[in-house]
Parts: C-alpha cells; sequence; structure tokens
C-alpha cells in the first residue's frame, strides 16, 4: 500500500483518498481542484504541443524523462514503500505513467495549472491522485514529499523563484527535486514566445537559483548537446518572426516540433549515446539545462 498522505483541505472539507478518487463530506471528485491563478500555458497550448510531438514519443522528450527517472532512482533514499513522488506540470501523463513502473509500491502524485488534460488523466489513471494548483501558491503541506520532478515548468511561471521556493518547503530533509528548462537565452525565439516563455536559462543561473532557496546542487548538465549546433541554427533563424502574428508562431512550432522528430530513429540513436556518455561527462552546451537539487538535512 502507498504511504498516507496529508491532503490539503478544500473549502474547508479534508479529503481523503480512496484510490480511485477523492471523497469529501459528501462529494466525491477525481481531481482536487484548487486556487490556480494566471499561468504561462494553456489547454491548447497542450494539445499543440503534445500532438506535434507524436504523443510523447520525440526522442528528446522521451530523453528527458528517462533522466530524470535516472536522476531519481540514483539520488532519492526513501523505502519504496514510503516514498511519495510529486510531477508538478505533468500535462498528459506520460512521465507519470513511467514512474507507475518505476515506484510501483509508492505514492506518486501528478498536479498541473491546467484542469483539462489532469481530468483527462484521471480517467487513464483512476489510480493516481491528482491535484490543479498554482506552483507559487502551492497548498501542499511542509516536508511532505520525498521527490519532486519538473520538467519544462519554471519557464512558464514568471515568478520562478517562488514556485523553487515551494519545491523546497513541500519536500522532506533530504529530498530530491529533478529541474529541467530550455537553454541559452540568447536563442530565445518566436517558439519560445507562442508557447509563453517567460525565459530561457542559463546553467550557471538555474543553479544558482536553486542554491539560493536552499538547495545543495548535486549534478548539473545539459540535454541534447549533440544536436545543439542545427538547434541554434533553427532558432537564430526563428527570432525574425518574433513579432509574427500568433498563427504563423503556430504553425513554427509546429513545424519545428515536427521537422526535430521526423529524424526517426536516427535521433534516437543520438539521444542514447548521448545519455551514455552523459554518465561520465557533463555537457557544456544544450538545447535544455537539467539540475538535480537535494533539500539538506537538519
Amino acid at each position: 500500500m502507498p504511504p498516507e498522505f496529508p491532503w490539503p483541505a478544500l473549502d474547508g472539507v479534508l479529503p481523503v483518498w480512496t484510490g480511485s478518487g477523492f471523497r469529501g463530506d459528501e462529494a466525491s471528485a477525481s481531481v482536487l481542484n484548487y486556487d490556480a491563478a494566471q499561468s504561462g500555458w494553456s489547454e491548447s497550448l497542450t494539445d499543440l504541443h503534445e500532438g506535434a510531438a507524436a504523443e510523447g514519443t520525440h526522442p528528446i522528450d522521451v530523453a528527458s524523462r528517462q533522466r530524470a527517472r535516472a536522476a531519481l532512482k540514483r539520488h532519492l533514499r526513501v523505502p519504496p514503500s514510503a516514498a511519495v513522488v510529486l510531477e508538478a506540470g505533468c500535462s498528459s501523463g506520460y512521465l507519470l505513467a513511467e514512474l507507475l513502473q518505476d515506484w510501483p509500491q509508492s505514492l506518486i502524485i501528478g498536479s498541473d495549472f491546467i484542469e483539462g488534460p489532469l481530468q483527462r488523466l484521471a480517467r487513464r489513471f483512476p489510480q493516481l491522485p491528482l491535484l490543479r494548483f498554482d506552483l507559487t501558491k502551492c497548498p501542499l503541506p511542509s516536508m511532505s514529499v520525498d521527490a519532486a520532478v519538473l520538467l519544462n515548468v519554471l519557464e512558464h511561471i514568471e515568478d520562478d523563484r517562488a514556485a523553487l521556493t515551494q519545491v523546497f518547503r513541500v519536500l522532506k530533509p533530504g529530498g530530491v527535486a529533478v529541474i529541467e528548462v530550455p537553454a541559452g537565452p540568447g536563442l530565445f525565439d518566436a517558439y519560445d514566445k507562442h508557447l509563453q516563455h517567460f525565459r530561457r536559462y542559463r546553467l550557471s543561473d538555474l543553479s544558482r537559483l536553486m542554491r539560493a532557496v536552499g538547495f545543495t546542487v548535486t549534478d548539473g548538465s545539459h540535454l541534447g548537446c549533440f544536436v545543439y549546433p542545427g538547434f541554434a541554427l533553427v532558432k537564430r533563424r526563428n527570432r525574425r518572426l518574433l513579432s509574427a502574428p500568433a498563427h504563423v508562431q503556430e504553425q513554427l512550432v509546429q513545424q519545428n516540433i515536427r521537422a526535430s522528430g521526423g529524424a526517426g530513429g536516427m535521433l534516437g540513436v543520438v539521444m542514447a549515446a548521448e545519455a551514455w556518455l552523459g554518465r561520465w561527462i557533463r555537457y557544456p552546451v544544450g538545447i535544455r539545462c537539467v539540475v538535480t537539487g537535494i533539500k539538506p538535512r537538519g
């Protein structure tokens, strides 16, 4: 049985997780829906990205999830039957499904700002507790979570420090945070603008931000180093469309995702080779920054 969890009250009622939904005093719900303010994301953008990315099978997204899973296995020092793992920004749930395979006895919690994908996830994975909330005002109790994974989430939050501060707060001492964000501030283009990114990051800046809120940074590297030269060329070319109409930018997003995924098995081979070498080296550049932080004990 997964560990018990102190679910935060909703409208003055303490929810009870039944194993296939939440029960209140008189009503039941598949998703706990807390207050959520403005966000740099929307349901239409979820559909756009997931549709163009071939439902989570894009080689770069696959490599991203594999890296996050490996980081949890390496750093999470909790018995599988006692672990509580939160994915913030779970979107269509591809990582959640894999976490269920990796940690079948643990409590895996999915959260997002957008309700539509969460409701679809609830139908696909009724055994998963799902919550909707604003990460900068996270309702979860302090020191209640053993690990938190945020893949391409912080760039959509204007106050990224506030969001990381909340992640640090809800983690238990010794808890693990796995963070991934787009790399390269100078590569911000029409693609980023249309996907409502507030920024792209330098690895050093993300590591510094995590240390500033209290984390000990244990790992920091880049994802997509081997494809970076071509990626950077495309991003710089796309910058000329920063002022283009929204429908032009949407077409650009679809074209860029499909073009990179259209490399077929070759891109998968390249990403697999990068992951293998990445066990021994840190990559100085890439298309995404990836950092693992630990909340100190005591």
